[in-house]
């Protein structure tokens, strides 16, 4: 599976980006909002195998995709979407070398419309932590609009997180692709 914007390719993970992975995966800031990480190097290869045997589920709910630069066909993070019945989720992550040029947006915007194209969900919906700004203002471009603050919503890294969540219905995706 292959979904190309104006800058990026966000394609399938094979088990040659181990390297790439491992360079955002253990990074402590990349992953200082995530349940998972900073990766050892044997757990971004968990990962990496994971996914691989996850791209031959059929039918298939989990989407996690390698985004890649055009210009330098570099790998620069991951983006996903789990679809669970009539909603899906989705998620990314960008190697800090390359924060602060859209990229994010841009690749999660490529999830919104391959969901809502491709797997007919009513809503997709993302969370994240209140202190994460850089993911507040991907989820706000990409026009999803914030439902709620959930109190210690997610235990990971010894404590309780809060989270928002943020969520985007499919008519309103058709809006604002009409406008």
């Amino acid at each position: 599976m292959i979904i190309e914007t104006n800058r990026l390719v966000l394609r399938e993970f094979i088990p040659g980006d181990l390297q790439e992975v491992h360079k955002y995966a253990s990074d402590v800031e990349v992953c200082k909002y995530s349940d998972w990480g900073p990766n050892r190097l044997e757990d971004t290869k968990a990962f990496i195998e994971e996914v691989v045997k996850g791209q031959g589920i059929h039918p298939r709910n989990q989407f996690t995709l390698a985004i890649i630069v055009k210009e330098t066909n570099g790998l620069i993070g991951a983006c996903n979407l789990i679809r669970d019945r009539s909603q899906g989720e989705i998620g990314y992550s960008i190697n800090r070398n390359y924060w602060g040029f859209g990229f994010a947006t841009e690749a999660a915007e490529a999830m919104l419309d391959f969901g809502f194209n491709e797997l007919n969900p009513h809503r997709i919906y993302a969370t994240c932590r209140p202190n994460n700004v850089g993911s507040i203002r991907v989820l706000e471009k990409i026009g999803m609009r914030i439902e709620g603050h959930l109190r210690e919503h997610r235990f990971f890294k010894g404590k309780w997180h809060d989270s928002f969540l943020y969520a985007i219905l499919r008519s309103e995706m058709k809006k604002s692709s009409e406008e």
